[in-house]
């Protein structure tokens, strides 16, 4: 059964190289006309992805024309996208004081192929003009292009929005004056930074569930988190602030690549650590919270890279960057608990609780849900969790046996850490391994 969780994950390591990103908007707006400058992956919309069903390009049926398109030379790709506009501009939603304005496409900028593994920058601009003596503007568009993050620009006191797929901003004053509070900021952004842990954030995940195999008590794991909580807290900071951006400067002008490029291996072998670890040790050793706060600063700084992707309102820069914190850490905790509540039962038998008979029902119900919702992959599920139903349902499925299994063996000694923890540290440690060679060499 813990091959089964390995193909899992490897399934869901692959799926993670083309993660989907919002676009970003710049709204400028003068006396007879509004222009919007978008930074968006225009293979996605060329290729007719929808963004709302999939969190990464390669799970779409589509995904052999996305490739494609981001093989080709930029002058090609914007012919493409040319002829597509037509069709993108009926799914923009542009008004002012409630009527609505014509968006015509004025430039469309493609970066070079570079590497077709990485979405390619490419900025498209499209204006409107404004009936005489309009005061107020509205903005969105058609949930299939995914989110939007939208800025305007040089007035005083802007308004600034994170439009979920298909949502309308609100109405915004054209010369300023919408500018979301500081405790409005912060309640935005912490469900995008829950949404970069569930169910975006994979690497992180696998981490932090290493940390709970490791031993699934309360202290252990509350110094555990700590830990990690404090120094991706530091990092993250640091990074929105631009602290770290000497770092950069430095890994391009000595080694000519991105100094996220050397984060994002480390973070794939701190997973691998922590798992392997759980093999060998049965409680914190001494290093390792030392090595957990380490890789926290790593993990922040891969935090930090998903922020760079959209960027903060400049004007509200540390309550949303705050929201966003708390998110991450209120889905590291949803994380936690899941996975709890889904080992707890075997866990008390295997300290000598006698509710082996419940044990096994509760397991056998709980293993019939998941076989369900493999079966009948609801598509709203699926939408909400931005993949198939069964890349979460099959693991859990597979924890359930193996939790069943514990409790079958329970009168042998440490039957939860040999059968449950073990196995599924043995199963991140695997992906992990699998993500460093991806990162690295692949």
């Amino acid at each position: 059964m813990s091959s089964a969780v390995v193909v899992w994950f490897t399934t869901l390591s692959v799926a993670n190289a083309h993660e989907v990103l919002p676009a970003i908007a710049d709204l400028r707006a003068d006396d007879d006309t509004v222009t919007v400058e978008v930074r968006a992956d225009l293979e996605s919309f060329v290729a007719g992805i929808d963004l709302t069903e999939v969190a990464d390009t390669n799970e779409s049926e589509a995904a052999a024309t996305y490739d494609e398109l981001r093989a080709l030379p930029p002058a090609d790709l914007q012919q493409r996208f040319e002829a597509f506009w037509p069709q993108m501009a009926q799914g923009i939603t542009l008004t002012a004081d409630g009527q609505p304005l014509i968006p015509e496409l004025v430039q469309v900028d493609v970066g070079p192929v570079g590497n077709v593994e990485a979405a390619r920058p490419s900025t498209i601009t499209f204006n409107a003009k404004l009936p005489d003596g309009a005061e107020t503007l509205q903005i969105g568009w058609a949930s299939e292009f995914g989110v939007l993050v939208l800025r305007q620009m040089d007035v005083p006191e802007p308004y600034d929005g994170y439009l979920e797929a298909g949502a309308l901003s609100e109405e915004f004053g054209l010369r300023g004056g919408n500018q979301s509070t500081g405790w409005e900021t912060f309640v935005d952004y912490i469900p995008v930074g829950f949404d970069h842990i569930v169910p975006k954030g994979l690497d992180h995940i696998l981490f932090v569930l290493g940390l709970f195999f490791l031993a699934a008590r309360f202290r252990p794991l509350l110094l555990q988190v700590s830990l990690f909580t404090v120094a991706h807290t530091i990092t993250l900071a640091l990074a929105a602030l631009g602290y770290t951006a000497f770092m950069d400067d430095f890994f391009l002008g000595t080694f000519g690549i991105e100094f996220i490029a050397v984060v994002e291996p480390l973070i794939a072998l701190s997973i691998v650590y922590v798992a392997v670890e759980n093999i060998f040790m049965k409680g914190i050793s001494p290093w390792r919270p030392f090595v957990i706060f380490i890789f926290g600063l790593l993990h922040g700084l891969g935090f930090a890279s998903v922020l760079a992707e959209f960027g903060l309102p400049e004007a509200t820069f540390v309550p949303a960057l705050i929201g966003f914190n708390v998110g991450v850490e209120v889905g590291q905790l949803f994380v936690i608990a899941v996975m709890f509540l889904c080992v707890w039962q075997a866990l008390r038998i295997d300290r000598g609780a006698n509710e082996a008979a419940r044990g096994f029902v509760l397991y056998g119900v709980l293993l019939a849900v998941a076989l369900a919702l493999i079966a009948l992959d609801p598509a709203g599920l699926s939408t909400l969790l931005e993949n198939p139903v069964w890349l979460f349902a099959g693991p859990l499925a597979a924890v359930f046996v193996l939790c069943m299994a514990s409790i079958g063996l329970r009168d042998q000694q440490e039957a939860y850490r040999r059968l449950v923890a073990v196995p599924c540290s043995l199963a991140i440690a695997f992906v992990g391994a699998y993500w460093f060679i991806e990162r690295t060499i692949l």
